[in-house]
């Protein structure tokens, strides 16, 4: 048996000439299995990945409209009212007037679903410090190194 070489342990840094095609195939199935692994971390709360992604936006970006949220997360006005219900009856989020505009109603995170996406977060953390803790220092580095350009490409989709 062949000794392997490092080549051998990361294909994708054996050509560097790769057409764009096959650096996104190559790009796209490796996050394909980390978004995979992050969505399976141990559930905190029983929520379903649109009531999850509702909430973090809410902590992110602060009380909005149920218009806003729907655009926002890409997601039709139906879609959203389902959503919307579902964390409202969980005492996830409130509806209240817009004091601007008594007709509109905003949509605002409770101290539970705070904690929520907090406990989620935190889960998620833990689960990437102990995958990150059993890289090297070098390849920590190569990671941090590459975030700028994985930022970059996230703002061209």
């Amino acid at each position: 048996m062949a000794a392997s070489t490092p080549d051998d342990e990361h294909p994708h840094t054996r050509d560097a000439d790769l057409s764009p095609e096959q650096i996104a195939a190559e790009v796209r199935g490796t996050l394909a299995v980390l978004y995979r692994r992050i969505r399976q971390t141990k559930r905190i709360g029983d929520l379903t990945l649109p009531e999850s992604s509702a909430l973090s936006r809410l902590q992110h970006s602060g009380p909005m409209t149920a218009a806003t949220l729907a655009k926002l997360e890409q997601i039709s006005p139906q879609s959203i009212g389902v959503t919307v219900a579902a964390l409202q009856a969980k005492a996830l989020i409130q509806r209240s007037a817009d004091p601007a505009d008594g007709r509109r109603v905003i949509l605002s995170l409770t101290s539970a679903g705070d904690a929520t996406v907090q406990a989620r977060r935190a889960a998620r953390d833990q689960q990437f410090t102990r995958a990150l803790s059993v890289l090297s220092a070098e390849e920590r580095a190569q990671l941090l190194q590459v975030m700028p350009v994985l930022e970059r490409l996230a703002d061209e989709l």
